[in-house]
């Protein structure tokens, strides 16, 4: 039995895995989701790391860790503390070593322009929220539907920056074989940069769905067959 633990981005929360769990539940597998400290302005991926290594306490190693959108700084982190079997970058926002990620956002193409569109100004512990629905309908939850664009808006958090100012702290990728679930529509990241960087930075497999950032409400029928697949396809092998 595969553990697939899900790892949420940035502003969301566990919540966001809602109608996947019980997809992927069907198929046999056991799903632990957490709420990383994202509100927390002291926080690093590192601290991110410890929250899901905590709630993967007494999990063995087969384990599919997905991280979607910022919770790919997080995967890594952890794989490299503990057993896992296959990484899932999911619309990510893959690190580079010794690099952060606003200095990827400064420096490359990899936000799709206007992606910060509908944000607050930085509070006094520099984190940000959505202020603006439309904004973040269009961005965040393109395709999906008004039920789910409304609740999730709702449940949305503020994200420190703090996080994404530091150079990502390993010197290598893990070893470990990964797949970049890459949406092709995505309005946040932008998806030429997500199909190269699995190619030239992680050396990944690739799987591409229709649709934008948000998968997991939008088509998670589509995502967890895709996940499963991974599960299936992958020998588990002891270590």
């Amino acid at each position: 039995m595969t553990t697939f633990a899900l790892v949420h981005g940035a502003w969301h929360g566990a919540w966001c895995w809602e109608l996947l769990t019980p997809l992927l539940q069907r198929e046999g597998h056991d799903v632990v989701a957490m709420d990383s400290p994202c509100d927390d302005a002291s926080a690093s991926f590192e601290t991110y790391a410890d929250v899901v290594c905590d709630a993967l306490a007494g999990c063995d190693h087969d384990v599919v860790l997905v991280g979607h959108s910022l919770g790919a700084n997080t995967i890594p982190l952890v794989a490299a503390r503990r057993p896992v079997r296959h990484l899932v970058y999911l619309c990510g926002v893959v690190p580079a070593i010794g690099r952060s990620v606003f200095d990827q956002i400064v420096g490359t193409d990899m936000m799709r322009p206007g992606w910060d569109a509908g944000l607050s100004e930085p509070d006094a512990e520099s984190r940000t929220t959505w202020v603006d629905p439309d904004r973040a309908r269009a961005l965040l939850f393109a395709d999906c539907d008004e039920t789910a664009v409304e609740a999730g808006f709702s449940r949305l958090r503020p994200q420190a920056s703090y996080p994404s100012t530091l150079p990502f702290s390993l010197s290598g990728f893990p070893a470990i074989n990964c797949t970049s679930v890459i949406c092709s529509d995505d309005q946040m990241v932008n998806p030429d940069w997500s199909k190269r960087i699995a190619r030239d930075r992680l050396g990944a497999d690739v799987i591409e769905l229709p649709g934008s950032h948000s998968p997991f409400l939008s088509r998670p029928s589509a995502l967890a067959a895709a996940l499963h697949g991974l599960a299936e396809a992958e020998p588990m092998t002891a270590g």
